[in-house]
């Protein structure tokens, strides 16, 4: 399949599959996956993973950040329901509407300024009620006076069709006892509310609680739905350890462009953050920061060559960085070198250079650009290429 094989992820539509059933195996019988899809699919194209998810594994619900993600599975012909978790401007209800999006509602206010809206498009819309448990991001607060009131209020709009509602854990990645107690807190309020409202006579048929730390640290919680997102692509939310094995769902590569000799005292890259101190056998690969490779791990991360690890030396530059391949003969323009993934018996995680950079592996997903083309294999064979700048 023609691609430019200069900078590349390889997406592994078989790892995406098994995590899934790995995480419906975790959760209580009855519990339904969304999968979030938000940001592109975590970096891995959300046309593609939306299909996967939908077609080979049976979901019937994704959820995304904005109206423009969500539009962008319609144009793709993802037919299932989709959440919109965040804001979307109460200008665009007809939007919303017409191509069956449930919009999550974030307060009294905006509720009431999203039904005025459908009133003067003449349409109706589907909401799910985002209800703050203690992330104190968005929703209505679980614990504030008059909550329950205002979660009547915004029942009681003609025009929206409140299906859903839920909340979101901050910590539950955290297995102190601290941040076990806040997540334990965080669950019981929502329950309460829950209960609270069924005694208003008010029930909602979609609940959902878990997000991907939730799911692998709390699942006993039973609700209709649970929220998979960073497990679901392979990457534990944090550094604790996951009771269920994943499979890293993307693979980062690129390819040696040249390979140079250098002598004792030459500098290596912008800034000259560092000299060499010995003969050495620099490679030069196309990836950079522009690519999304954080200029962090200058001097700090390593990739595979060959089986090997070889150190990133010198600073990242914009589309290109150096390695260290000293140690690893006969290393020639053309071999394919492994950013994140497996190669023979070593491994790159995003997990290992987020802590290297000092951030966690979602962002760095996140970050791979799209002038990185994204190759979806199955069983080992290329199905499809994504090249966002060739249209």
């Amino acid at each position: 399949m023609e691609f430019l094989r200069r900078t590349w992820a390889e997406v592994r539509l078989d790892c995406l599959r098994r995590n899934l059933g790995r995480i419906a195996g975790h959760l209580p019988a009855g519990t339904r996956i969304m999968g979030v899809v938000k940001a592109d699919g975590y970096g891995h194209g959300d046309r593609y993973i939306a299909r996967e998810l939908t077609e080979a594994c049976g979901l019937d619900f994704l959820a995304v950040s904005n109206l423009e993600e969500a539009l962008s599975l319609r144009r793709a012909g993802i037919g299932c329901s989709l959440l919109i978790l965040g804001f979307t401007p109460v200008s665009h209800v007809r939007a919303l509407a017409e191509n069956r999006v449930t919009q999550a509602i974030l307060s009294l206010e905006y509720a009431r300024m999203l039904d005025d809206a459908c009133r003067k498009e003449h349409v109706r819309l589907q909401g799910h009620l985002k209800l703050d448990t203690g992330m104190g991001r968005i929703g209505i607060p679980a614990d504030a006076p008059g909550s329950l009131e205002e979660i009547a209020a915004v029942c009681a709009l003609p025009r929206l069709d409140i299906s859903g509602i839920f909340s979101h854990f901050s910590s539950a990645d955290a297995l102190d006892d601290a941040s076990a107690a806040y997540t334990r807190a965080q669950a019981e309020a929502f329950q309460k509310t829950l209960d609270a409202l069924r005694q208003r006579g008010l029930e909602f048929p979609c609940r959902h609680l878990q997000n991907s730390a939730g799911i692998a640290f709390c699942p006993q919680l039973r609700y209709e739905y649970a929220r998979a997102g960073i497990v679901m692509y392979g990457e534990p939310p944090s550094g604790e350890k996951l009771p269920f094995p994943l499979e890293p769902v993307m693979e980062l590569k690129t390819v040696v462009s040249m390979v140079k000799e250098i002598r004792p005292g030459a500098s290596v890259s912008y800034g000259r953050t560092f000299t060499a101190e010995r003969p050495m056998r620099i490679a030069t690969v196309p990836i950079g920061y522009a690519d999304g490779y954080p200029r962090l791990l200058s001097n700090r991360a390593s990739m595979l060559l060959r089986g090997r690890r070889v150190p990133v030396t010198g600073n990242v530059c914009m589309d290109q960085l150096m390695l260290d391949v000293t140690g690893v003969p006969d290393v020639q323009a053309g071999d394919v070198v492994t950013v994140v993934g497996r190669d023979g018996g070593e491994s790159v995680t995003f997990s290992e250079l987020a802590s290297l950079a000092g951030t966690i592996s979602y962002e760095l997903m996140c970050l791979i650009s799209r002038r990185v083309p994204r190759v979806y294999l199955r069983e080992g064979r290329e199905i499809a290429v994504v090249d966002y700048l060739q249209g």
